[in-house]
């Protein structure tokens, strides 16, 4: 084909931004997100800025979600299929980096994809899809965490502060999980949430895990600009859950988010992503849960 092949090396990068700080909310109780800070800070942040020097005038990437420009600009829209639908990834997208990104595999289902990659006789065309974070390929989070940050025991505590048992530190465990916990009860028991400073695990019911009001900080909006007014969306509080309605509130760059149903095991340090129909807002990383 012709075309020239350029290698460049964002490990340092890489481990800085992505892997350091997944280890480091892991020691604060928060349940972090890899994969849209790789897009932020090095897919469309470091290698952008070092594909935009080189003189090209756009960067194509295999994500699965759209772009749109009108008059107004340009706008981030899920992809075709649903079923693999990466939007909730992309939403620290702006302007500046949208008028330089081309994703040919947003209007694409994936049979459609690989059907195409296997007339064109390539290997991937009937490989697997990934579901592990790169950097986890057995996907064991609980062996890496452990590898990398420090492990302490401690209590395990219902809601009245009741001890139930110990912990193997809390990095190894996530919100709304049941199995592993090693405790005998009548009733099932799940995380609820990280006592991070006393260095317990508090446990409760699965009526406990719902919540029908969030906190969101370190915002960012497609557009570039927040909603000035409360208004009616939809929002995903982790990648694989389904959209749910929602009353969007913005006030000194903190979003509150008011659920119209209350919503299971909701996970500080995870993302929000807010949708207006197939459109994506912006979203921010949630802070706490309420109610």
């Amino acid at each position: 084909l012709n075309i020239p092949l350029y290698k460049l090396n964002f490990e340092t990068e890489f481990r800085s931004f992505v892997i350091d700080y997944f280890c480091h909310e892991y020691s604060l109780g928060q349940t972090p997100n890899p994969c849209i800070i790789c897009n932020q800070h090095i897919k469309f942040g470091l290698l952008l800025e070092r594909v935009l020097e080189m003189g090209a005038d756009y960067l194509a990437t295999g994500h699965y979600a759209r772009i749109e420009h009108s008059p107004n600009g340009y706008s981030l829209l899920k992809a075709v299929d649903p079923t693999k639908d990466q939007s909730y990834f992309l939403y620290t997208l702006g302007q500046r980096e949208l008028q330089h990104l081309l994703l040919p595999l947003g209007n694409l289902r994936k049979v459609e994809t690989r059907r195409l990659a296997a007339e064109r006789g390539l290997p991937t065309s009937s490989r697997h899809d990934s579901q592990d974070v790169c950097f986890i390929p057995d996907n064991n989070y609980r062996s890496f965490i452990a590898k990398h940050i420090p492990i302490k025991s401690g209590d395990i505590i219902d809601t009245e502060g009741k001890v139930l048992g110990k912990h193997n530190g809390l990095a190894q465990y996530t919100i709304g999980q049941r199995q592993g916990l090693g405790l005998a009860s009548n009733e099932r028991l799940y995380v609820l949430r990280f006592d991070v400073a006393n260095n317990r695990l508090v446990v409760g019911t699965r009526d406990q895990l719902l919540s029908n009001r969030l906190f969101a900080t370190k915002l960012s909006w497609v557009s570039g600009k927040a909603p000035q007014e409360p208004i009616n969306i939809t929002a995903k509080i982790r990648y694989k859950s389904p959209e749910a309605p929602i009353k969007l509130y913005i006030n000194d760059g903190r979003a509150k988010v008011q659920f119209l149903k209350p919503q299971r095991a909701i996970a500080p340090g995870q993302a929000i992503v807010f949708y207006q129909g197939d459109a994506v807002l912006g979203g921010g990383i949630i802070e706490n849960r309420v109610g």
